[in-house]
Order: C-alpha cells, then sequence, then structure tokens
C-alpha cells in the first residue's frame, strides 16, 4: 500500500479498520435503539412515559410521575449516543468503536444497575423482561470493546 493510501485509510477508518461484522452488527443494532428509544422520548415525551415500551409493557409511567424535562434529556442524550454511532459505522476505526464502546457500556451497565434495584412495582413477567433488555443493551456496548482477533486490545 502506497504511504498516500496508508494515510487515507488511517484518516477515514475506511480500509481494514480493524472492525469486527459483529461490532458493526452491534453498532448498527445501537443506532436503531437509539434513534427509537430518542426520537420516541424527545418528540413525544408524554406518550413515552405513558407506553414505553408499549409491546412488551408500560415501564416508564410506573416508576414516578411524569417530568417532562427528564423525558426529553433521556430523549436528547440516546439522540446524541445514536448521532455518533452513525458516525461510527461511517468512519470504522477501532479507536472510534472502542470510545462508543465504553459510552454505551457505561450508559448501559448504570441504567441496567438502576432498574435492576427498582423493581418492586413491577410484574414478575415486566421485571424479567426490562431485564432481559437492559443485560442486551449492555451486550452490544461491551461487543464494541472487544478486539477482533489478530488485533491489539489497545489499539
Amino acid at each position: 500500500m502506497s504511504t498516500s493510501s496508508a494515510r487515507l485509510s488511517q484518516e477515514t477508518g475506511l480500509a481494514d479498520s480493524g472492525v469486527a461484522w459483529w461490532q458493526t452488527a452491534a453498532l448498527a443494532a445501537s443506532v436503531v435503539i437509539a434513534a427509537v428509544v430518542g426520537l420516541w422520548s424527545y418528540a413525544l415525551p408524554q406518550e413515552f412515559f405513558d407506553h414505553f415500551p408499549s409491546v412488551l409493557g408500560e415501564w416508564v409511567s410506573q416508576d414516578g410521575p411524569y417530568n417532562e424535562h427528564l423525558v426529553r434529556d433521556h430523549g436528547a442524550m440516546y439522540l446524541a449516543l445514536g448521532a455518533a454511532s452513525v458516525a461510527g459505522l461511517v468512519w470504522r476505526s477501532r479507536i472510534g468503536y472502542r470510545l462508543l464502546g465504553i459510552a454505551w457500556t457505561v450508559f448501559g451497565v448504570l441504567h441496567f444497575a438502576y432498574h435492576v434495584t427498582h423493581l418492586d412495582h413491577m410484574s414478575r413477567s415486566d421485571a424479567i423482561a426490562q431485564t432481559t433488555v437492559l443485560v442486551v443493551a449492555v451486550a452490544l456496548g461491551v461487543a464494541l470493546l472487544i478486539p477482533r482477533r489478530g488485533h491489539s486490545a489497545l489499539s
């Protein structure tokens, strides 16, 4: 590879990015989650509060009174993580995926920790469904941190 090709590949992260297909799939799934949760929460905060996640139950409204500011901030945070994740899909690089993995994992673990310690108000089926969804979200973040075989964890 010529020096200019190597430099372009390094700057764009498009050639041999060192990112595994499953990491791209995890990041794409995170983008979908961020878009659905973020847009719904930010654009329709009362509906989000009353009905999220809809198909699996209504979890948010079970946990305290409605607060539009808090629900919109929640949506904005998801949209910000989603936007960064879209950028990660466009400019694929190991370091970009690691940084996104850190952000999604820290958020996911803290989100999980809150909810798993506040299940008393939920039915058993809602508690199981919610915990499962949150474990999947953490797993998607962790998947972004795992280096592809043959690549250093530090690169």
